[in-house]
């Protein structure tokens, strides 16, 4: 498996000197750094990593900014890592583009995990936020046919469901829900079923409002 490359976007050197430290020790490529937006979005053109790990909060540009800007420029995917979850910052993230959401607080297998999930072409959300995330990215119209399948689910497939969205497998969705990996699959396959998605990301991405059913 080809190492993830890597671009650090954080303004404080300590922590992407540790960041770099930890990646490059479980196999992770890191191939720049950045201390504000502007370089995180000039320096993903010029490197066109796999994935920019991006804080939020950062003199001039700051990380929402940069990370609008950087899907534009379709370079490289955005996975943030902040010390902030209020709802508004979650949200302005996501909207801008980031298609993963971990808090500075997480382990560094669970970095890691995400890292090479989004690498991928995953999503991932901190467990933290995924249930305030998909709360408020379900609520759509009482006539909309995403409303209608997702108030078809039951509380099992939720669980399911969110788990999903963290990016979770089969193997480890049976372990945090502690039921069976064959009843994990009969899960995912009744919330594929119910939301007509055709894969676990577009069940996913209908949940959070970002697809069509």
């Amino acid at each position: 498996m080809t190492a993830p490359r890597v671009l650090l976007a954080d303004d404080h050197a300590a922590i992407r000197e540790g960041l770099r430290i930890m990646l490059v020790a479980h196999g992770v490529e890191v191939v720049g750094e950045a201390a504000d937006g502007a370089v995180a979005v000039r320096n993903a053109r010029a490197l066109r990593p796999d994935v920019v790990l991006m804080d939020l909060r950062m003199p001039g540009m700051d990380g929402v900014e940069a990370t609008r800007r950087i899907r534009e420029d379709d370079t490289s995917d955005v996975l943030v890592l902040t010390s902030f979850d209020e709802d508004e910052l979650v949200d302005a993230a996501l909207d801008a583009g980031a298609v993963g959401f971990l808090l500075k607080t997480a382990s560094a297998p669970a970095l890691v995990d995400a890292v090479h999930s989004v690498a991928r072409g995953d999503g991932v959300l901190d467990p933290r936020v995924t249930r305030r995330v998909l709360a408020r990215r379900t609520r759509r119209p009482e006539h909309s046919p995403a409303a209608a399948a997702l108030d078809a689910l039951t509380p099992r497939e939720r669980e399911v469901l969110a788990a999903l969205s963290e990016g979770r497998s089969n193997h480890q969705i049976a372990a945090l829900l502690e039921i069976s990996v064959p009843t994990v699959k009969t899960h995912v396959s009744s919330v594929l079923t119910k939301l007509g998605a055709e894969s676990r990301s577009h069940a996913v991405a209908i949940a959070r409002g970002d697809a069509a059913q």
